[in-house]
Parts: structure tokens; sequence; C-alpha cells
């Protein structure tokens, strides 16, 4: 299940529209729905609250207005690319390309 902090993106019509931070998610009255906060990234940002089943947080589609919708969660990509095996950014193409000289860092202690 999508968790609290988890970007997803939200399809429309079966087409990507827009991304959303969840923000909270709290059970509802009714056994087996959530509302759900939604943090609209757009301009201007929209806060947002559905009411949905668990199965439609995962992913499931569901309707509004007549019209199917769907979040997707968003998966996490690291900063850079690792070293399979080492797990740590490769130094030898760390500066490919880049010409200049190296000017150290000094400050003047009183």
């Amino acid at each position: 299940m999508s968790r609290e902090g988890d970007i997803v993106l939200i399809y429309i019509k079966d087409k990507p529209t827009i991304y959303a931070r969840i923000e909270a998610i709290e059970p509802d009255v009714k056994k087996g729905w959530y509302r759900i906060t939604l943090l609209l990234l757009s301009i201007p940002q929209q806060v947002i609250t559905w009411i949905l089943k668990g199965e439609y947080i995962n992913g499931a589609t569901f309707t509004m207005d007549g019209n199917p919708v769907m979040m997707q969660e968003v998966k996490r990509m690291p900063a850079a690319a690792e070293h399979k095996e080492t797990g740590k950014i490769p130094v030898k193409d760390a500066g490919a390309g880049i010409k200049g000289n190296v000017l150290p860092f000094k400050t003047k202690l009183k």
C-alpha cells in the first residue's frame, strides 16, 4: 500500500495528468475505505482529500464523474549512478571531459 510521503502519478481518462504527494491516509467510517489527502504538485499547489478503497490507493482503476482515474506510485531513482559491486560512484568518470585548475579553498584565521 502507498504510504504518506510517497509521490504518485494520477491518470485521468487513461492519460498521465498530475503528480501528487500523499500527505495522509486515515481510515474512513466505512470499513475498507480511507481518507487520502493529496498535495497536487501543480502551480498553484492544491490539497485535496479523496475517500477511496485500499485497492484504489494501490493502483486499481476507479471512476470519478464517469471518468476512469488511477494512481500509480512513482519509484524513487538514485541521485547518481552507482557501481553495482561497490555501491560507490565511480571516480574515474566524475570529471570526464572537464579541463581546468583545482583551486584550494583557503580561510584566514585571526
